[in-house]
């Protein structure tokens, strides 16, 4: 397991930095002591980077973030977070709230980098060649992170619930350098309004083509499927409330649990950190439903940020 030399810092945080020190008015102790907390702040939540994946030179990475109080003598359960894009877009910071919070709960959680048209003039299905590649890695490394194999979840918003559900049910796109011997099924799964048809008139279709068979959740449940809740607002107009619906029907009638919340009068990517009052309440579910399958104690005071 290749763990990143030193800490990982954005893009974002650079850029504010150069800012602040071209300003003109500040004098240099007080530039200093402002990019110390900046650095500071973000290096302590950062916490470790390890490279999954390497295709060439395209280099892919998971960001941990840990319990607090990390006892090494136990094991807990991972939270693994895709961002959403449409696959063409984003990185992983998109879940970045989520982890901090998650991990104070008492999850080992994971950022994931995975390719994208944007970046990699790559298509959808190179993507979920990745997200399968993350949580094989994280399955094979979990004494390494501490982490209960059996208790793995699969989260992710939009496109990056797409490849957290799929990890779950599509059965190809497998990296060809993957160990199939290791399972990248999710023990459940955590979805944010997430694509789960690339069927036509669903998501993608004129991407996918009639690849959809193979690539679509939603044409894909099967016996087995992981516990899942689903948030959804019901003025999406990428995805549309009564899919939802029967994705629950479906999976109900399979034998599994799945749980849809809808949040009335809400559009496509409500749940985000942006949208505080509805990220503190979408948490708050995700929290209540990973109780209900005892990845999580009974709620604290940890406050959310």
């Amino acid at each position: 397991m290749k763990k990143s030399k030193g800490p990982f810092i954005p893009c974002v945080f650079i850029n504010v930095i150069r800012k602040i020190r071209k300003q003109p008015m500040i004098s240099k102790k007080l530039i200093t002591l402002i990019t110390g907390i900046i650095l500071s702040n973000f290096i302590c939540a950062a916490q470790e980077q390890f490279l999954y994946k390497q295709l060439d030179t395209t280099k892919l990475f998971l960001e941990v973030y840990y319990p607090k109080q990390l006892d090494s003598s136990k094991t807990y359960p991972a939270m693994v977070f895709f961002f959403g894009g449409g696959w063409k877009g984003g990185n992983r910071y998109h879940f970045l709230n989520h982890a901090k919070y998650f991990s104070k709960r008492g999850l080992v959680c994971f950022l994931a980098d995975y390719r994208t048209e944007s970046k990699h003039k790559t298509t959808p299905f190179e993507s979920l060649e990745d997200a399968k590649s993350a949580i094989r890695f994280i399955r094979k490394n979990a004494a390494n992170f501490n982490i209960d194999k059996t208790k793995i979840i699969a989260s992710g918003g939009s496109a990056g619930g797409h490849l957290a559900a799929a990890t779950a049910f599509i059965k190809g796109y497998n990296d060809p350098t993957d160990d199939l011997s290791l399972s990248c099924i999710p023990n459940a799964l955590v979805l944010f309004n997430p694509v789960i048809d690339n069927g036509p008139g669903g998501y993608g279709f004129e991407r996918i083509g009639d690849e959809y068979k193979n690539f679509s959740p939603l044409h894909n449940l099967d016996k087995g499927a992981p516990p899942t809740i689903v948030f959804l607002g019901t003025n999406d107009v990428l995805i549309p409330v009564e899919t939802a619906e029967y994705y629950k029907k479906v999976m109900e009638k399979i034998g599994s649990r799945c749980e849809l919340r809808l949040y009335e009068g809400e559009s496509h990517g409500f749940f985000n950190y942006k949208n505080i009052e509805y990220y503190k309440k979408t948490v708050l579910e995700a929290d209540k439903f990973l109780q209900s399958l005892g990845y999580l104690t009974s709620a604290t005071n940890i406050e959310i940020e």
